[in-house]
């Protein structure tokens, strides 16, 4: 483990609940959940028992919930299963995660601009739903690059409004360790989740699947899942999914004061000794989540100094980490407006469940340090 693992946002170290939840599965959980006998009634069980929970900490019935291999494949679900089953393109905002951009783009939709602050253009959304029928909207619940919450609550309004039939669809991977789901995401009719962003077991997800929510699988074979996922199920897994988002939920009040103190002592601390930066992320706790900050050095590398941040003994990143092999500028940096010096500078910096402020100590030892040394290197 790094000295100051600060990027939770791309993964988070397995709770200890969820490893012990999924070793005796693992051991003597081997039975087929599809099968008659009792091996796989065990086995049966189990898996109920994890839906159950993950209904729960999203406010579902556990009918509704489809367990994926990861938020990838849930969203992919989403977007390309409503599609086909409406005959209607989809939209999405122009911040979403790739898993959802490019899911858009393959079945034709279109993105939907964001102001400045990186709020969805209610205004645009309006306008483009009056264009064409629209079978899909999709808006991610937090941003996974700077943690500004959308008001999904607003979006569904503006649904209701003008195409009463659409479905309203949020990725909620990075709110899921910070929000209170049930509440955030009541008016989504899909919602994706991830295990391995609550502390779970990596290549295991799920997507919420409303009542009455069109829906074509595209994942064919046994029939599994209600039909709407086939595959043999990873029960060790969604058990281990089930033990994350458990205590993720009721510790989420405590980890989230705690935190965000961790993160408002970061970022006071970064302002104060690296001139010239830029904090992307809202100030106001209330418009981001608790734990990311991304912040920006215009006229730096962000490669470099991820580069010289990881010799520190610093993990951090400079947007989602699906995207991290790419040299252009984050697409959502490009879509709220910020200027290409400082996208090309930006550094995305988040605490998790396990984060300590010894960790945050040795980040503002190492961080000035590094933008010093890029800098006296340009010059």
């Amino acid at each position: 483990m790094p000295d100051a693992y600060l990027d939770h946002a791309a993964t988070t170290p397995m709770r200890p609940e969820a490893l012990a939840a999924m070793v005796p599965v693992l051991q003597d959980g081997f039975g087929n959940p599809s099968g008659a006998h009792r091996w796989a009634r065990e086995a049966r069980r189990m898996l109920d028992d994890a839906r159950d929970v993950v209904a729960a900490a999203v406010g579902a019935e556990p009918s509704e919930v489809v367990f994926t291999s990861g938020g990838t494949e849930a969203d992919n679900l989403a977007v390309a299963g409503v599609t086909e089953a409406t005959g209607r393109r989809p939209l999405c905002s122009a911040v979403e995660h790739h898993a959802v951009l490019r899911a858009i783009e393959a079945v034709g939709g279109t993105t939907v601009p964001v102001h400045p602050d990186g709020s969805l253009d209610l205004d645009a959304l309006r306008a483009q739903l009056h264009e064409a029928p629209v079978g899909l909207v999709s808006v991610m619940l937090a941003n996974n690059e700077t943690g500004i919450v959308a008001d999904l609550d607003a979006v569904g309004a503006v649904l209701a409004e003008v195409t009463p039939g659409a479905v309203l669809h949020t990725d909620a991977v990075a709110a899921a360790p910070w929000l209170d789901l049930p509440d955030r995401c009541r008016p989504a009719a899909l919602v994706t989740l991830s295990g391995h962003k609550v502390g779970g077991p990596k290549g295991i997800g799920a997507l919420v699947v409303r009542a009455g929510t069109p829906l074509v699988a595209r994942q064919v074979g046994g029939g599994q899942e209600r039909e709407r996922r086939s595959g043999t199920p990873d029960v060790a897994g969604a058990v281990g999914f089930a033990a994350a988002l458990a205590v993720t939920v009721a510790e989420r009040g405590a980890t989230v004061r705690r935190v965000e103190s961790l993160r408002d002592r970061l970022v006071a601390g970064l302002r104060a000794t690296v001139p010239g930066l830029v904090v992307v992320s809202p100030d106001d706790p209330a418009a981001r989540t608790a734990g990311t900050a991304l912040v920006a050095v215009p006229g730096l590398s962000r490669e470099a100094l991820v580069f010289l941040l990881d010799q520190g003994g610093v993990a951090a990143s400079w947007g989602s980490s699906c995207a991290s092999g790419a040299t252009e500028p984050s697409h959502v940096l490009g879509a709220m407006g910020v200027a290409p010096e400082a996208a090309e500078g930006s550094l995305r910096l988040s605490l998790g469940w396990c984060t300590t402020a010894e960790e945050v100590d040795h980040a503002l030892a190492v961080i000035p340090a590094a933008v010093a040394q890029l800098r006296a290197a340009a010059a």
